[in-house]
């Protein structure tokens, strides 16, 4: 085990607990399932913006995104940052207004109010599938952090984290995963702004690391590429910037908001503020592979960074930003996998069954998915393909329905149910027909061309379902678009 001041270890410890603290403070909140799963809707702009960067910046952006960069520079980090900061400025533009709107408590519903009961079903399947996988990637962050800092394995680390994390989400449920991702995304942006200047110090300073950086590092456009690369070029850009739209997780901060323009601008801020402090973490791991080079697990080399060159209060700081980055979306993951469950899938289950109620059963089913995701990072040991290839299955099997349930009224229950099976079924074919082809640009395909033939066809039997709200009120396709409009500016509640 490495030889560690024990005042770095008493900091970091500081941090873990003052987490949990907040964590039962929110719990005081928590009232009904309201509560619990959206905050009440009463998240301020400045709040709705940091949880939403938090959860953004976990683990795959820090650790697996400096991990992609030490290996191949920005063209291992298209998907995370760069695809991830375009799709929160979508979310804002195109989605976040009409399903703030809709007054909903999942994306479920959305899919359920739009396109029946099956497709309810379904995308509740799939959600929860993506969520543990996502969570799995994040807590193989939390695991790599605490090896890095202290020696022990990382499968105990990754044990450590998941007991943490579980604590205080099923305590304070939304509102504390809210609180204590503000207080984590503050340090986080500080750990990142303090740590790259240093490391760029190494050099000489910030121009001469960009010049000793290793050629073709800041590339954005592959050269020479095969037919097949540039498929898996775009995949990138699409899992990220379009897969991720129809994740629990965006959409929850979103209906947790106060009003429309909260849900809408937060995330133009949040788009903003990740693009800046995610390149900061791809730097550095560009820079550590001049500093560091051959190391055998690229994405340690961001802890390893700072053990090797901060002093020991920055390295608390920093390795407590590292912790937080994980941990900031490991609470929401795990919190959106148990709201599906409680929200969505517990109408489907026997009257005896759901005579305890939505908030008991998403506080219940928060401990089980951790578990499932704990095993499932203890297996894979991985995180940033992990992450894509949880978000793939959004892309291929949400996204497409998402879109046209907002954007093309036409679009009916038939269209948008084979689209969902149709795309993911695809995906599934194509992995094992033509590995080396990007399955889910296949998939994605085949559910856009399936959603609108179906459509056009089934359109006289089958007339597309109104969208309304939760109450079900009937609402118009009209002020879609988050044109951004005064931060102070009243909105629809």
């Amino acid at each position: 085990m490495n030889s560690i001041d024990p005042a770095i270890l008493f900091g970091i410890s500081l941090y873990l607990v003052g987490m949990l603290g907040v964590g039962f403070y929110a719990s005081r909140k928590i009232k009904d399932s309201d509560d619990f799963l959206i905050a009440g809707r009463r998240l301020s702009l400045w709040l709705c913006t940091a949880t939403l960067t938090a959860t953004w910046m976990g683990g795959g952006a820090i650790l697996g995104g400096g991990g992609a960069a030490y290996e191949r520079g920005f063209l291992g980090v298209i998907a995370d940052p760069f695809g991830a900061s375009i799709c929160l400025f979508l979310a804002g533009l195109f989605y976040l207004r009409m399903m703030r709107r809709m007054k909903l408590v999942t994306v479920i519903d959305f899919f359920e109010m739009r396109f029946g009961r099956t497709a309810g079903l379904f995308s509740s399947v799939i959600m929860i599938v993506v969520f543990i996988g996502w969570t799995g990637s994040l807590l193989v962050s939390i695991g790599f952090v605490l090896h890095a800092l202290t020696g022990i394995p990382e499968n105990v680390g990754i044990i450590i984290g998941t007991v943490i994390v579980l604590i205080y989400t099923v305590a304070g449920g939304m509102w504390a995963v809210s609180l204590t991702d503000f207080f984590q995304v503050i340090i986080l942006m500080t750990g990142l702004a303090v740590a790259f200047p240093i490391i760029a110090h190494q050099f000489g300073g910030i121009r001469e690391f960009f010049a000793a950086a290793p050629e073709g590092s800041f590339r954005m456009i592959p050269q020479d590429a095969t037919f097949p690369e540039w498929l898996g070029y775009i995949r990138m850009w699409m899992v990220a910037a379009f897969g991720y739209l129809a994740g629990q997780d965006l959409i929850q901060r979103a209906l947790s908001s106060k009003n429309e323009n909260v849900a809408q601008n937060s995330a133009y801020l949040s788009s903003i503020l990740y693009l800046i402090f995610g390149l900061l973490a791809v730097l550095m791991g560009i820079a550590g592979s001049v500093l560091m080079p051959g190391l055998e697990n690229p994405e340690l080399i961001i802890p390893k960074l700072a053990m090797a060159y901060l002093p020991p209060l920055l390295i608390v700081v920093f390795i407590s930003a590292l912790l937080a980055a994980a941990m900031s979306s490991a609470d929401s993951s795990i919190l959106a996998t148990a709201s599906v469950f409680g929200n969505n899938l517990l109408p489907h289950l026997p009257g005896g069954l759901r005579e305890k109620g939505t908030l008991w059963w998403t506080r219940c089913t928060i401990p089980i998915s951790a578990l499932i995701a704990m095993l499932v990072a203890l297996y894979v040991g991985e995180v940033y393909n992990l992450l894509l290839d949880s978000f793939s299955i959004l892309l291929v099997g949400l996204f497409i329905p998402l879109t046209a349930g907002i954007w093309w009224p036409r679009a009916n229950t038939p269209g948008g149910v084979v689209s969902m099976f149709s795309g993911t079924l695809a995906w599934i074919f194509f992995m094992w027909v033509t590995p080396e082809l990007p399955a889910d640009v296949i998939g994605w395909c085949v559910g856009l061309v399936m959603l609108i033939i179906v459509t056009l066809i089934t359109s006289k039997t089958s007339p597309a379902l109104p969208l309304t709200d939760a109450n079900g009120n009937r609402i118009e396709y009209s002020d879609r678009l988050g044109i951004l409009s005064p931060f102070n500016k009243t909105s629809v509640t």
